[in-house]
């Protein structure tokens, strides 16, 4: 029995482990689920081992630790939130080469959102902002900033404040005056982080437009408490339908840095008839409504394919060795071919050729052909010298036998 270790990162407490049960790959290998948080791991990665899991699970009510080399990593979770910073984990899974979804380069670059959304930016560039309506953004890398030039660029009031790298509503703060966006900039450096500003939308409801592999689904989101932000507080969830406008923002933010598998576009439909893109989310996004039995589904299956692809054992063509390339149709025999070089012809032909090139030398050399055939052939058999060396050959090896006679 063969045994390959998909890691999961779940979002939420799920046992996900159900989606792979009774799954093989390759005909007879089994998967082993291995399923924890962040906090619950260790992680040491080698140039020439890979990467090494330290898991710590519970036991009968006592923890143990086990450790295990993973062919394979889900993350389901956010790496890096108001409080909480992963990516040292990340940087050990990517040190080692191991295979995910996302993939780990992708689940880096999404870790601070104005780099994320710099690379929205050449998306409307590229479609416009008709077909990609991005909304504006400003960005303060420090507190200085903001203050010194509030005077020069002055905000649109009123604005909302995103400090730092945050998800589910931390970190943003409405500011309606200047009075207050001074303020909010000294937060600001207390953080020691950067802060973006964009304009207040009074919206209708939020949007939003995912992609699971080849699947899409599109929602409307209204808050029904009141909370001017729609993802904070009691809310109503609706599926809608996918349309090809919705379908162009999420295929092209899933090409972003290299490829998205799970990727979600977040827009705000205005009051004013207006549609706003207001970020990207990575694999770490949560699922919504009564389709989500049926998003993990999707999910299961497109990490079962993606193992299928980066997890398959090495195998070589029988009969041949390590280190030895086979020649084309004789796998494992023959000396390797030197690059660049045309394939030999076959046996036949190559024995036409040697005919072929003997005949030619000897027309163009007949007396030297004639000279070597001499040299070459012993006397003809019958004459006298050779039966004389013959009779003496034989008294002398008789004498060494039985003696001199």
């Amino acid at each position: 029995m063969h045994l390959l270790h998909s890691f999961l990162f779940p979002l939420f407490l799920i046992d996900r482990s159900k989606y792979f049960r009774g799954k093989k790959l390759f005909g007879d290998w089994d998967i082993r689920i291995e399923q924890a948080e962040f906090p619950e791991i260790n992680v040491a990665a080698y140039t020439d081992q890979g990467t090494m899991v330290d898991i710590q699970v519970l036991r009968n009510g006592t923890r143990v630790v086990r450790s295990f080399k993973p062919d394979f990593v889900l993350v389901r979770q956010h790496v890096r939130d108001a409080c909480e910073d992963w990516r040292n984990l990340i940087m050990g899974f990517h040190y080692g080469g191991v295979p995910s979804i996302n993939s780990m380069d992708s689940i880096y670059n999404f870790q601070d959102k104005p780099w994320v959304m710099a690379h929205l930016i050449q998306i409307q560039k590229k479609l416009g902002p008709d077909k990609f309506p991005l909304i504006d953004q400003a960005y303060y890398p420090n507190h200085k900033e903001m203050v010194s030039n509030l005077w020069l660029v002055t905000p649109k009031f009123p604005v909302v404040v995103k400090i730092g790298h945050a998800h589910s509503g931390m970190g943003k703060v409405k500011i309606d005056h200047h009075h207050a966006f001074q303020d909010i900039s000294s937060v600001v450096a207390v953080t020691k982080t950067y802060a973006t500003t964009e304009p207040f939308i009074d919206c209708k409801y939020d949007i939003r437009v995912q992609k699971i592999g080849n699947n899409y689904k599109a929602f409307i989101r209204k808050s029904i408490s009141g909370n001017w932000k729609a993802n904070t507080g009691s809310a109503m969830l609706e599926q809608i339908a996918m349309n090809d406008r919705y379908k162009l923002w999420v295929d092209e933010c899933s090409q972003m840095f290299g490829g998205l598998d799970i990727v979600a576009v977040e827009a705000l439909q205005g009051k004013d008839g207006r549609e706003y893109v207001i970020e990207v989310n990575d694999s770490s996004m949560v699922l919504l409504g009564e389709t989500q039995e049926e998003d993990r589904r999707l999910i299961s299956e497109m990490v079962l394919q993606k193992m299928q692809i980066y997890c398959k054992p090495g195998m070589r063509p029988p009969g041949q060795q390590p280190g030895v390339p086979a020649r084309p149709g004789q796998p494992g025999q023959g000396p390797p071919q030197a690059a660049g070089q045309p394939p030999p012809p076959p046996p036949q032909q190559q024995q036409q050729q040697q005919q072929h090139q003997q005949q030619q030398s000897q027309q163009q050399h007949p007396h030297q052909q004639q000279q070597s055939g001499n040299q070459a052939h012993p006397p003809a058999p019958g004459g006298q010298g050779q039966d004389e060396d013959t009779m003496q050959n034989l008294r002398k090896t008789f004498a060494g036998i039985f003696g001199d006679m």
